[in-house]
Order: structure tokens, then C-alpha cells, then sequence
């Protein structure tokens, strides 16, 4: 406590600002962004251990791809485009509609017997809540877009029409964002969808031959 009023009173003697933009764009950027693959690979690891794959199946796991969708969209917007009121637009629909598609997420795990832990559930509020934070965020950063949007966008010429970054990220932070979708969402979801759409293809030709011999065994009791 007293390293700390130390080092403000040093900062209002140097006269030393924080540009709260700045910093707040760094957290979103290499603080917020990195840190949502940590829940999403762990509640893949949950959908794992519970064997969605015998249970919710293939319904379920397409569900998990849908909201990603919702998410990503959005990201990969704000990531290409400058805020204004048509982005904060496909922000705010994205979130509500991420928010709807995880109460159907939980319903339809719920109604055919996987087991919701609490740790899944306690996972699942992270991934609800980080799209709300980091929506914050950036609205607060882009207070005059509020306003704009607020307004219907008139006087803004570019309100309603996507405008490419005027400082574009680095093609290096892109990659690594890339990289990092890729092996920690695109290829642990994939492996799921996969394997639930194998164990639902195995079990209908099981039903089917236990169907035919079903049909063969009544056949010959005749």
C-alpha cells in the first residue's frame, strides 16, 4: 500500500499520464482475446469427459459451432474494421443472440441426460460473460460511436458502411490469433462434431441391422 502511493505521488510529481485508450486496447487485444481459448478448450474437455458423443450427440455439437459463429463473426469484424454504429450493431446482435443460443445450449444437454457439472456450468460463465466485457469495453473506448449509433448515425457519413482500420493490427498479431483459433476451437469442435457424427452414423446402421434381423427372426417363427 504504501509502494503504491509512493509510486502515485512519483507519477503526479513527473506529471507521467496513462493513456487509458491505449491501455485498455492492449488488455482487449493481448489480455481478453488470448484468454477466451482457455474455457472454450476447457469446456470441450468437458463435453469429452461427459460423452456427449452417447447423449446429446451431433444437435448439441452443432450448437457449440453455431456460437462460435455468433462470436467470431464479430471479432473478425472488429478486428478488420473501425468501430462505428453498423459494427456496434453486429457486436450487440452478436452477443444477444450468443446469449439465446447458450440457454438452448444447456436445455438440450439438459433434456437428454449428459451430465451438466458444476464445473461446466461454472465454465459456461466465463464464456457468457467475456463477449459482455469486452462489448463494454469497447463501447467506452468508442463512446462518440455510442452516441452515434444512438442518434440513427446522422451527420456520419460512414455510419452505416464497414470502414477498413485507419491503423491496421499487425500481420503478426493476425496470425497468431489465427493460429491460435485454429488449435484451440476450430480443430478440438471439428474432432467433436466429427466424432458425434460418427457415433450417430454407427448407431442408426446398428438400429437398422437390428431391425433386419429383427424382421428375419419374425420371418421364421411364422
Amino acid at each position: 500500500m504504501i509502494g503504491g502511493r509512493d509510486r502515485a505521488a512519483e507519477i503526479a510529481a513527473t506529471g507521467t499520464t496513462v493513456d487509458v485508450g491505449d491501455a485498455t486496447t492492449r488488455y482487449l487485444l493481448y489480455g481478453l482475446l488470448p484468454s477466451w481459448f482457455v474455457p472454450g478448450l476447457a469446456d470441450w474437455a468437458m463435453h469429452r469427459r461427459t460423452r456427449i458423443e452417447d447423449t446429446a450427440g451431433t444437435k448439441e455439437s452443432l450448437i457449440h459451432s453455431l456460437m462460435m459463429a455468433e462470436v467470431g463473426i464479430p471479432i473478425a469484424f472488429t478486428l478488420r474494421y473501425e468501430v462505428n454504429p453498423l459494427l456496434l450493431i453486429v457486436q450487440l446482435g452478436g452477443a444477444a443472440v450468443h446469449e439465446a443460443t447458450a440457454l438452448w445450449d444447456v436445455k438440450t444437454a439438459v433434456d437428454s441426460d449428459r451430465e451438466v457439472r458444476p464445473v461446466e456450468q461454472h465454465i459456461h460463465s466465463f464464456l457468457e460473460s467475456l463477449p459482455f466485457g469486452a462489448l463494454a469495453s469497447l463501447m467506452c473506448l468508442h463512446a462518440d460511436q455510442v452516441g452515434s449509433l444512438l442518434r440513427g448515425g446522422r451527420g456520419d457519413p460512414d455510419a452505416w458502411r464497414l470502414v477498413p482500420r485507419r491503423r491496421p493490427l499487425s500481420r503478426g498479431y493476425l496470425a497468431g490469433i489465427g493460429l491460435a483459433i485454429g488449435t484451440c476451437v476450430l480443430l478440438p469442435y471439428g474432432e467433436e462434431l466429427l466424432r458425434c457424427a460418427r457415433t450417430a452414423r454407427r448407431n442408426r446402421k446398428h438400429t437398422r441391422d437390428e431391425a433386419k434381423w429383427q424382421a428375419k427372426k419374425a420371418e421364421k417363427g411364422r
